[in-house]
């Protein structure tokens, strides 16, 4: 499955990322604590590079916390500051603010020497559509500030946001890179939700899901999905999921559409449980 998803609207997103990169001192990269490295997008990366960058797996709720651990120090022998938070609950803030203030030290030091007021730390945010920037500001804020939504590529628009007297954010839209070369990545970010939905077959995602779950956490399709004897195509199983949620049609078929989007729906809000798909 090819996954080629590149509206309109990412030309502008990019030429405004772009554009407002000489306004801030830092630049903030969000990346699902699920897949990091598969929601890294290289062209951003590379057009950001001037800045200082800091690496933030959001989402921590969502992924076992051992494999957080791992991403973390991987990024970490990279080079990268790195934090992890979970913007439902706030955990991982401080953290993410101290990161922050030790980016800026030099900035202000730079004001400081040169006898000028010392001004906010400015930052950037960016990342992937639907990686929950606009929720990572507000929880950063402790109240709602930015525009969310569950549609990918929902903000509009170029959005200050002061979190603290001394740190305030620039957010940003949601931007992908135009191609997508690995079919694993674009079954991953079909799974997050990242490429907008008419790019990619549910039932071809849900498959991938299924097995994901039968290598990583089989005890997930045991004891959330009621499933037994794993040793089955994926294609049987899921419509053994079917029939366990009731989802039938007319003669008693399986409605296998329904399932599979109540099930890559049950996975994106964690009622699975967590799960690393890397």
């Amino acid at each position: 499955m090819s996954i080629n998803w590149f509206p309109g609207h990412m030309v502008k997103a990019r030429r405004e990322i772009q554009d407002n990169l000489k306004l801030v001192d830092i630049v903030t990269i969000l990346l699902d604590a699920r897949a990091p490295y598969s929601c890294r997008n290289p062209q951003l990366e590379k057009m950001i590079s001037p800045k200082k960058t800091i690496i933030v797996l959001n989402k921590m709720d969502l992924a076992p916390i051992a494999d957080t651990r791992r991403h973390l120090e991987q990024l970490r022998d990279e080079g990268h500051l790195v934090a992890a938070m979970d913007s439902n609950s706030g955990k991982g803030s401080r953290e993410v603010l101290q990161l922050i203030s030790t980016a800026f030290e030099s900035v202000r030091e730079d004001l400081h020497r040169r006898g000028r007021r010392i001004r906010p730390a400015r930052v950037m945010i960016v990342g992937v559509p639907n990686v929950g920037k606009s929720s990572f500001l507000n929880s950063l804020a402790g109240k709602k500030i930015a525009i969310t939504g569950a549609r990918p590529g929902v903000t509009r628009g170029k959005q200050w946001v002061r979190v603290r007297d001394d740190i305030e954010f620039m957010d940003t839209p949601g931007l992908m890179w135009p191609k997508i070369d690995s079919v694993e990545q674009g079954l991953k970010l079909a799974l997050l939700d990242i490429v907008g939905e008419k790019a990619y077959q549910e039932y071809d995602v849900s498959l991938y899901l299924i097995r994901l779950l039968k290598e990583k956490a089989p005890q997930m399709l045991h004891d959330k999905l009621k499933l037994d004897n794993l040793d089955r195509p994926e294609q049987e199983l899921l419509e053994d999921i079917a029939r366990k949620k009731g989802h039938l049609i007319k003669g008693g078929e399986v409605d296998v559409e329904k399932t599979c989007n109540v099930l890559l729906q049950d996975f994106r809000k964690g009622k699975l449980g967590p799960l690393s798909l890397e």
